[in-house]
């Protein structure tokens, strides 16, 4: 009966639990949770007064396999600002579901979390970018044949069907686009398709998504959106370019890059971030 209200698989009381957990580890009570990507984790060193979790200590959350994710929730602040970061996410195509990949959305809810910054690792369809370029998505295109809504709906989250208009929040963007300019970054805006992974595209697959309007190509991020605006938190989505996609320079593609580029991005990310915090922080006080 798709009048049922209540999820039949109890994620509602698996998420509570994990966010008590995780709350009853700090004295802080963040409102912002930042998703770090491939090889953007190291942002969450920057984080003063930390709390370490690793995530096979916090009830029911996925455990990262990927390269690059050091898998553990780090709770701190940045400047005035309490905040918690998870250092790598799960994804698609490490088996998981996509209930499963955006867990951490609906435990962060649990815990009072009202803005969610989710950050990827991306290889640039949009031939006005550069490796090592930083992109505020305004959109986004879902390819992964997946979503974590599919189901029965527990209205404790959110509504049986969410509107997508705003995915990625304007005045959030706004944000991106003043202190990128500030700081005299390579910064743009653009759409970002999600496919499953794990192989990279071919150059005909690069070449129908930039038809369809794609700026950028991953593996990630829009399984997290889709859970956060289910319940109403404002999402920031930012890609670093670590490659140029398949067919765009005739190069081939390899992870090694993926991380050698968010090292070399690393100053231009965390300074990025570290700007923007505070003004997302203000905004939700209002």
């Amino acid at each position: 009966m798709a009048a049922k209200t209540k999820s039949r698989s109890g994620e509602f009381e698996r998420a509570t639990r994990a966010a008590k957990f995780i709350l009853a580890k700090t004295k802080l009570q963040p409102k912002i949770a930042l998703v770090l990507g491939s090889g953007l984790g190291a942002f969450a060193d920057e984080f003063g007064a930390t709390t370490r979790i690793p995530y096979k200590k916090i009830p029911y959350f996925p455990q990262s396999t990927a390269i690059g994710h050091a898998g553990q929730l780090v709770i701190g602040r940045i400047g005035d600002v309490p905040v918690v970061g998870m250092q790598g996410r799960v994804h698609l195509y490490e088996g998981y579901t996509a209930k499963q990949v955006a867990f951490p959305i609906r435990v962060f809810q649990r815990a009072g979390i009202k803005a969610v910054i989710v950050t990827n690792a991306a290889g640039g369809i949009n031939l006005s970018y550069s490796q090592g370029a930083l992109v505020a998505l305004r959109d986004h295109i879902n390819y992964q044949a997946a979503n974590p809504l599919i189901g029965p709906n527990d209205d404790r989250f959110g509504p049986r069907f969410p509107d997508m208009t705003h995915a990625y929040d304007a005045e959030f963007r706004r944000f991106v686009a003043e202190q990128g300019k500030r700081l005299k970054l390579n910064l743009h805006e653009g759409v970002y398709l999600a496919l499953r992974g794990p192989n990279y595209e071919t150059p005909a697959e690069i070449h129908a998504f930039r038809a369809l309007g794609a700026d950028l190509v991953g593996m990630s991020t829009v399984p997290e959106v889709l859970a956060a605006r289910h319940s109403a938190m404002r999402v920031l989505g930012i890609s670093c370019v670590t490659n140029m996609a398949a067919g765009v320079t005739g190069a081939t593609l390899s992870a090694e890059e993926v991380f050698q580029t968010g090292a070399r991005v690393k100053n231009d990310f965390i300074a990025l971030l570290t700007a923007v915090i505070p003004q997302i922080a203000q905004s939700l006080g209002r």
